[in-house]
């Protein structure tokens, strides 16, 4: 009986050891096959330098919030305004200074029935021209305003039918319908004006919308001093951060539509005496090649 036991009791001890093993190669097996569970998409979200805002929803997308960009290559732009794509080319070749000593002023999303007549009286005070990049569906509705703009010598930019941020991110064909659309509501308004400018809403420039700009004969425009008017600061900080950046061959981004801009026509008061003192102004050409 003594020798059967042991025999039995070794038996038994070969299977246990036998069944772990087995055990833990299962395990280890399974931890060497990859996971099958479909990983869960993560919400992406790309920003963008400048403004697009709540109460200028697209017509065919739904509003975006301030700053956001839906386009495919977003855009980063740091204190100096210099945008990056996601790949790090600046800008895709959209132009951010004047390229001369001289110092430009423009102006976005007008006109505007309330601050575009404000913004222009005090320019024409100082005798100063700038640039006007206005959005397609305000020209149409305010074409006088566009025609005010064109009789004081400033110059006339293309800024989307609707502030469009995504528009990059569309096809070709979206993109320069987009801005053909936009360009006749403008010669609607102001049939003999010269629109060789385009600016992309939020300054979320792709390859295609900057290819497309200047199929049509439009030279895409950037710029080099934000003060973030279109987040409201006040006009204080519109002023100082304007003042304190400005430097030859500057291109200020302010706005005179799309919100509230009593700030910024405000800081305009205090802006336009500074800088007719230490730069030249002047309305971006109308010839820039």
């Amino acid at each position: 009986m003594t020798g059967g036991s042991s025999t039995a009791r070794a038996a038994g001890i070969v299977t246990l050891v036998v069944a772990g093993l087995l055990g833990s190669a299962y395990v280890l097996g399974r931890s060497l096959v990859p996971d099958q569970t479909p990983p869960r998409s993560a919400g992406v979200t790309t920003n963008a330098d400048g403004p697009h805002y709540a109460d200028q929803p697209g017509t065919d997308e739904p509003a975006a919030t301030p700053g956001a960009s839906t386009s495919a290559a977003p855009v980063e732009t740091g204190q100096d305004g210099s945008g990056r794509d996601a790949g790090g080319d600046k800008l895709f070749g959209a132009q951010s200074t004047t390229g001369t000593p001289r110092l430009a002023l423009t102006f976005d999303d007008g006109p505007d029935p309330r601050y575009t007549p404000q913004v222009l009286a005090l320019l024409r005070e100082y005798d100063v021209r700038a640039t006007f990049c206005v959005v397609g569906e305000n020209a149409q509705n305010h074409p006088d305003l566009v025609q005010s703009i064109v009789d004081d010598g400033h110059t006339l930019c293309n800024h989307s039918w609707h502030h469009d941020v995504g528009l990059g991110a569309r096809s070709a064909e979206a993109i320069r319908s987009d801005l053909l659309r936009t360009n006749a509501a403008i010669r609607a308004a102001a049939p003999n004006a010269p629109i060789v400018w385009y600016r992309q809403p939020g300054g979320a420039w792709t390859y295609p919308v900057v290819s497309t700009a200047r199929q049509l004969g439009m030279t895409p425009l950037h710029w080099s001093v934000d003060p973030s008017d279109w987040d409201l600061p006040g006009a204080s900080k519109i002023t100082a951060t304007v003042l304190s950046q400005a430097e030859p061959g500057s291109v200020v981004l302010l706005h005179d539509a799309g919100g509230d801009r009593q700030g910024t026509v405000d800081a305009l008061r205090q802006i336009l005496p500074d800088l007719t003192a230490r730069f030249e102004l002047e309305a971006l050409p109308t010839d820039p090649t």
